[in-house]
């Protein structure tokens, strides 16, 4: 088995999806939020918009510790900036994914905030935890949409909006 071919026919077939549910983000809600321990429904949408481009930070590095990245997120302000941002992060997870040796997969790989461990896998655990990562917050994103009154595409089969 291939897996690095399989991991870029996962990452397209999860990009299909993100996409949908990324095109929906309306504008004007960008700063609504559906608790105030939640992300606004932009930081939401920017956090996933992001997440593709970790496969780069899997690949070309062995630790990822908070205490030293300096992350600001992407500033977006528009549904085409936010579907921008995608096409560009799925475009450099894709280039990372596709210069990953298969061998290297096994190599150990650690996410931290300096002494607390947060992840402790391989190079292939952190690629799965980008795909749960992905996973997790579209089905967020899913949510807020839905409590919008805004129809949600289906993802691994017709939504109940699809199905009328």
């Amino acid at each position: 088995m291939d897996i690095i071919k399989e991991l870029l026919t996962e990452l397209e077939s999860e990009a299909t999806i993100t996409r949908k549910m990324l095109a929906l983000v309306p504008e004007d809600r960008f700063d609504w939020s559906p608790h105030p321990k939640s992300m606004t429904l932009k930081q939401l949408a920017t956090h996933l918009a992001e997440i593709p481009s970790w496969f780069s930070i899997a690949v070309d590095q062995d630790v990822l510790d908070f205490n030293e990245a300096n992350y600001t997120p992407t500033p977006i302000e528009s549904n085409a900036d936010l579907l921008a941002l995608f096409e560009k992060s799925y475009q450099i997870g894709k280039s990372a994914l596709e210069r990953l040796p298969e061998a290297l997969l096994d190599k150990p790989w650690i996410m931290r905030g300096g002494e607390a461990v947060y992840l402790d896998t391989t190079k292939y655990g952190m690629v799965r935890h980008a795909f749960a990562q992905t996973i997790h917050h579209r089905a967020q994103l899913g949510v807020f949409l839905r409590l919008l009154d805004i129809p949600i595409p289906g993802s691994y089969g017709p939504s109940a909006d699809e199905m009328g």
